[in-house]
C-alpha cells in the first residue's frame, strides 16, 4: 500500500544543552541571567523591580523571534529563541504572579510583599504550584517544567523557614480551580495586537487545510498547508504564552442557527453537527502537540507523553556521529538476501526510509537498500514501547538507519516491495544518518510512471528539477538500473575487447590543436599559451598503432563544443574509441566492431535483465532486438530503401537525423533487428582522413552503426600513407600547419587500419528505449548546465 509521509526524527537523547548568557549575546537576544534556573524569592523579585526587567527582556527576546522569522533564518536558530522566549515568559510569571501579555501593565499586588511573611510567601506557593500543574496539564517542554518545579521547592523551603512548618495546601482554595481553570474563550476573545492578527491567520490557515483535505488536494498541497498551520500555532504560542484553542461559541450559537442560521451568523462553525465538532477539537489538540513536538527538537531532547515506563529504553535512538571509533562485530544483511530460507531468525539491516505510515500502537514502514525494499513493521507489546513505536512513525524520509528485526513469512504477498514474501518484525532501531524533513523531491514522485490516465493525479517531477537534485533522483530503482547497467556497457566493451587481444590505452585530453581540424573545440588558458579539450582520442591511438600496437581501445571523457539542444548531444560524454590494424580489408575491423556489439547487447540482455526489467516498469519500452552475425547494408541500398519510402534525396547526400530514424524503422520491419552496420558511405560527407573506395571514387571505404534508427558509432579506414593524407587534406582546403603532427605521425611506416568512436550515454539510452541522453549521463553536461 502507500504511506504516508513521517515527521521529523526525534534527536538522541542525551544530556540538556544549557544555554549561557554569552551564547545568548553571540545569537542576538536579550541576555539571559546566567543562573536562570535558581529561583529567586517573590519578596525578592517584587523589591528589586525585576518584573520590570523580566518585562523588557521578553519584549526583546520577542523582537528577536519576528526578527529571525522576518528574515528566514534557519529552524533551528529560531527554534532556540522560541525556547528561551518561552523560558523569559514564564520566569516572569514566577516573578510576578502574571502571564505576559504585549503593554502590558504590571500590578505591584502580583509581587509578595518585601517582607516576605508568611502569608506572602503562602500565596507566591500556593500560585507557583498552580503553575506546575498548569504546565503538566499542557504538556509543556521538561526543562520548562522542571525550572518551575525547582522555584516551587525553594518556596516551600522559605515558607518552612519563615513558620517552622511544611506548606501544605489551604482547604478553601480546592473548588477555585474549577472557575480560575476555564477562562480560555475569554482569554481568546480578549486578544489584542500580534495576537489578535495570529489567532485570525490560524483560522484562516485552518479553513485552507480542511478545504484542501475535502478536495481531496495533492498530498504535497495540503503537507505543506498543515506545515504553515503548525507554524501558525507555534508562533501564537510564541506571542501569548498559551496553546492556540479554538474559540468556544458553539453551544451558544447551536440553538439559534439549528432554529434559523442568521445572515450574520459565521459560517465557518455554524452548521458542523456535534460529532464534527468534537474532530475538530482532536485534530486542533494534536496540532498542538505536534507543535510542540517540534519546538523541542532543538533543545535536544523530546518530552515524552506520560505513557509510562520505557521497556524499550535503549533499543532505538540517534547513534552518535561515525568518526571509525571503534569495530563493531555486528553483521548487515543485505536486504536482497532476505527471504523464506531465513524466516524466524534475527538480522541487521542498514537501508534508507522509503516510506512509513503508523496508525495507533503500530507503525508499517519500508526500508530501501538501492534497487530493493522490504516492510517493516513495528508495533506496542511487552519488549517495544509506545515511545518506541513513535520515535520510528517520526525518523524522517530517506534517513539512513540500522533495523535489528526477526524475519517473518507473511500470508500474502507484499505488492509494494521487492521482497514479497517476508517482512521484518522490530527489535531495535537506530538512525546513523538523518534526513532534513523537507526534500525538494520525493522519491516516490520521481520513481512513478506518468501515464494518460494518472496524469494530474500525481505530482511531475520535471528534468531539471531532478538534474538540479541529482543525488536524490540518483536514489529511484530506476536510475539504479540505468547506471548499474551503463556500467556493464562499460565492462563488457573492455571485456570483449580484452579476450580478442586489444590493449587498453590512456591518451591526454588537453591538446595543442583541434584533433579533428575543427572549430566545435573549448579552448583553454595553458600556462602563457592556450590549448584545447580532446574532441576525440583519434590522433593518439592512430599513433599507438604506428607504434606497433596493432589492436588498442580508450575509454574517457570526450569534450564537444556544439551548441546542440538535442535530445541525444552532451558537451562532454564517455568515449569507447577502438583501433585496429588490419591485414588486408578493412572489413576485417568491421567484422570484429560488429561482434563487439553483438557480445555487449548479449551481456546485456543475460547479465542484467532485472535492471532492464526495473527501467521498463517506469519507462515501458520493447524488449531490443539485433541479429546474429549483425545485419550489413551498403549505403546505396540505404538510399533506395528511402526512397521506395517517398523520401527525396540525391545518391551522395548525407542522411539527415529523420532519415536516420526512418530509415531504423523500415530496417526494423522489413529485417526484424534493432541494430544495424551501413557502409560504404559517400566520401564527400566524410573527413579528409577517410579512404577513398578503390572501385568507385565517390564512396568511401567507411561505416556507421545504428540502435533503433539513431548513429552510436562512426569509423573508417585512415589513409595511412602521408603523401596521399596531405593530397586529400589539401583537397579539402586545411591548413597544413594545424595538422603537422597528425601528417607526421605516418612518415616512418605505418600498417593500414581502421576503426571507430562510441559514445557510451548514447549506447545505454538507445538499448533502453529511453527519450534523452541525459537519463543514462549521471552528472550531464550540455550548452545550458554546468552544475551539480
Amino acid at each position: 500500500g502507500s504511506y504516508g509521509a513521517p515527521g521529523k526524527a526525534p534527536p538522541a537523547k542525551g544530556p540538556e544543552k544549557k544555554t549561557t548568557t554569552k551564547e545568548g549575546k553571540k545569537q542576538g537576544g536579550a541576555p539571559t541571567p546566567a543562573k536562570q534556573g535558581k529561583a529567586a524569592s517573590p519578596a525578592a523579585a517584587a523589591g528589586s523591580g525585576s518584573g520590570d526587567k523580566l518585562n523588557a527582556n521578553v519584549t526583546a527576546q520577542g523582537e528577536l523571534v519576528r526578527k529571525l522569522k522576518a528574515d528566514k533564518a534557519g529552524k533551528p536558530e529560531i527554534d532556540e529563541a522560541v525556547k528561551k522566549l518561552l523560558a523569559l515568559k514564564a520566569e516572569f510569571k514566577s516573578a510576578t504572579g502574571q502571564d505576559w501579555k504585549p503593554g502590558m501593565t504590571i500590578t505591584k499586588a502580583a509581587a509578595a510583599p518585601a517582607g516576605g511573611s508568611a502569608d506572602a510567601i503562602n500565596a507566591a506557593t500556593a500560585a507557583q504550584g498552580d503553575l506546575v500543574r498548569k504546565l503538566k496539564t499542557e504538556k509543556a517542554a521538561k526543562p520548562e517544567i522542571d525550572a518551575a518545579v525547582k522555584k516551587l521547592l525553594a518556596l516551600k523551603a522559605e515558607y518552612k523557614a519563615a513558620t517552622g512548618k511544611d506548606w501544605k495546601p489551604a482547604a478553601e482554595p480546592k473548588a477555585a480551580p474549577k472557575k480560575a481553570a476555564s477562562p480560555p474563550a475569554a482569554a481568546t476573545a480578549e486578544l489584542t495586537g500580534p495576537g489578535a492578527a495570529i489567532d485570525a491567520a490560524i483560522k484562516g490557515q485552518g479553513e485552507t487545510v480542511r478545504k484542501l483535505k475535502t478536495e481531496k488536494a495533492d498530498k504535497a498541497a495540503i503537507d505543506e498547508a498543515v506545515k504553515k498551520l503548525l507554524s501558525l500555532k507555534a508562533e501564537f504560542k510564541a506571542a501569548t504564552g498559551a496553546d492556540w484553542k479554538p474559540a468556544e461559541q458553539k453551544k451558544e450559537t447551536k440553538g439559534k442557527e439549528n432554529k434559523k442560521p442568521e445572515a450574520s451568523a459565521p459560517a465557518a462553525d455554524g452548521e458542523k453537527s456535534e460529532t464534527q465538532k468534537k474532530r475538530d477539537a482532536k485534530k486542533a489538540e494534536k496540532a498542538n502537540k505536534k507543535a510542540a513536538h517540534k519546538s523541542d527538537e532543538a533543545g535536544g531532547q523530546v518530552e515524552a507523553k506520560d505513557e509510562g515506563p520505557d521497556v524499550s529504553s535503549g533499543k532505538y535512538g540517534t547513534q552518535e556521529m561515525n568518526q571509525s571509533k571503534d569495530k563493531p562485530s555486528t553483521v548487515l544483511t543485505p536486504v536482497k538476501e532476505l527471504g523464506m530460507k531465513m524466516n524466524e531468525k534475527t538480522v541487521t539491516v542498514r537501508g534508507r526510509v522509503h516510506t512509513s505510515r503508523a496508525k495507533g500502537k503500530q507503525c508499517f514502514f519500508v526500508i530501501r537498500q538501492q534497487q530493493v525494499t522490504i516492510q517493516c513493521l513495528a508495533f506496542v507489546n511487552e519488549s517495544i514501547s509506545k515511545q518506541m513505536v513513535n520515535f520510528i512513525a517520526n525518523v524522517t524520509k530517506e534517513s539512513i538507519v540500522d533495523v535489528e528485526a526477526v524475519v517473518k513469512k507473511v500470508d500474502e504477498k507484499i505488492e509494494s516491495c521487492t521482497q514479497q514474501d517476508v517482512e521484518l518484525h522490530v527489535k531495535q532501531v537506530w538512525v546513523v544518518s538523518a534526513s532534513d524533513p523537507r526534500l525538494p523531491l520525493q522519491i516516490e514522485d520521481a520513481a512513478r510512471q506518468l501515464t494518460e490516465e494518472n496524469e494530474g493525479t500525481f505530482a511531475r517531477v520535471n528534468q531539471d528539477v531532478r538534474l538540479d537534485n541529482r543525488v536524490l533522483d540518483l536514489r529511484t530503482p530506476t536510475n539504479q538500473a540505468i547506471f548499474r547497467l551503463e556500467a556493464g556497457v562499460c565492462q563488457l566493451f573492455r571485456d570483449t575487447l580484452a579476450k580478442k587481444g586489444f590493449v587498453e590505452i590512456h591518451t591526454p585530453k588537453i591538446i595543442s590543436a583541434a584533433s579533428e581540424g575543427g572549430a566545435n573545440v573549448f579552448k583553454v588558458s595553458y600556462f602563457k599559451g592556450s590549448a584545447f579539450l580532446a574532441q576525440s582520442p583519434q590522433l593518439y591511438k592512430q599513433m599507438a598503432i604506428a607504434g606497433d600496437f596493432e589492436k588498442v581501445f580508450t575509454v574517457g571523457g570526450v569534450f564537444r563544443a556544439e551548441d546542440s539542444n538535442t535530445h541525444r548531444h552532451l558537451t562532454e560524454f564517455v568515449g569507447l574509441d577502438l583501433e585496429m590494424a588490419f591485414k588486408f580489408h578493412y572489413h576485417e575491423v568491421v567484422d570484429t566492431i560488429g561482434d563487439l556489439f553483438t557480445q555487449m547487447f548479449r551481456g546485456l540482455r543475460d547479465k542484467y535483465s532485472q535492471e532492464i526489467e526495473t527501467v521498463s516498469q517506469q519507462f515501458p519500452c520493447e524488449p531490443f532486438k539485433f541479429l546474429d552475425p549483425p545485419l550489413r547494408l551498403e549505403f546505396p541500398e540505404a538510399v533506395e530503401m528511402l526512397k521506395e519510402a517517398g523520401v527525396e534525396m540525391g545518391d551522395e547526400d548525407d542522411l539527415s537525423t529523420p532519415n536516420e530514424k526512418l530509415l531504423g524503422r523500415i530496417v526494423k520491419a522489413k529485417y526484424d533487428t534493432d541494430y544495424f552496420i551501413l557502409d560504404k558511405y559517400p566520401l564527400a560527407v566524410r573527413p579528409f582522413y577517410t579512404m577513398p573506395d578503390p572501385v568507385d571514387g565517390k564512396y568511401s571505404n567507411s561505416y556507421d552503426m545504428f540502435m533503433r534508427g539513431e548513429e552510436i558509432l562512426s569509423g573508417a579506414q585512415r589513409i595511412h600513407n602521408t603523401e596521399f593524407l596531405i593530397e586529400r587534406a589539401k583537397h579539402h582546403g586545411i591548413e597544413l600547419n594545424t595538422i603537422a603532427s597528425y601528417i607526421d605521425s605516418f612518415r616512418y611506416g605505418c600498417p593500414p587500419h581502421a576503426g571507430g568512436g562510441i559514445g557510451m550515454e548514447r549506447v545505454t539510452m538507445l538499448y533502453l528505449g529511453l527519450d534523452n541522453i541525459r537519463k543514462t549521463s549521471m552528472f550531464p553536461r550540455d550548452p545550458k548546465r554546468l552544475t551539480p
